[in-house]
């Protein structure tokens, strides 16, 4: 185990040529993250996931999502960027889709879930740049909060957020819940320890 300010550090060190599906896999594999480092970056909300922005460089951004039970995704795509995740506490399901129509100018689409996927702490994962569009739950038959890492490369700050039943498409901005250990909104939020 390593603590975030180490994890952060060595992720730095990473030269862009081998910024690849690979390279950032393993990495993740030999340096799992000390949750109590992470404390600083923990805050959860009853209503929705956060996004706790912990690094930020021209190549990558770090963020920290924290899952409260039951709480998902919508579904997305990462802008085209990269996406890699691990597990620092609990588990998350991803479900991954496949764009079947799309009409830009009317904001149609059509989409089919295809493979999912659990990741824990054994097991890091890519989104699949082939199958770009997914979602992220932690489903209350897990039976814990549950806290991600995110690596998205390059940094992107909106994406497409999709409706599977209305079968429409929008873009988004995406807001962080805090920047640095410093909240960005006045949310109600909950800066809680995990059991672990």
């Amino acid at each position: 185990m390593v603590t975030i300010e180490k994890f952060t550090e060595r992720l730095a060190a990473i030269r862009e040529a081998d910024f690849t599906h690979q390279g950032v896999l393993d990495y993740l594999r030999r340096n799992p993250v000390d949750l109590d480092s992470l404390d600083p970056y923990l805050y959860f909300c009853a209503d929705h996931y956060t996004r706790n922005l912990i690094q930020k460089t021209r190549l990558y951004e770090l963020l920290a999502i924290c899952w409260d039970v039951g709480q998902k995704s919508p579904i997305h795509n990462h802008a085209n960027q990269r996406c890699w995740m691990a597990i620092a506490y609990g588990r998350v399901l991803v479900q991954n889709f496949r764009l079947l129509r799309r009409d830009s100018a009317t904001h149609y689409c059509e989409l089919e879930p295809t493979t999912n996927f659990i990741i824990d702490a054994d097991k890091p994962a890519e989104v699949d740049p082939e199958e770009p569009i997914h979602s992220v739950a932690n489903p209350s038959s897990f039976g814990s909060r549950a806290v991600t890492l995110h690596i998205y490369s390059r940094p992107f700050d909106t994406c497409e957020i999709y409706d599977i039943k209305a079968r429409r498409v929008e873009e988004v901005k995406l807001i962080n819940t805090t920047e640095f250990g410093v909240l960005t909104s006045d949310l109600k939020l909950e800066k809680a320890a995990l059991v672990h």
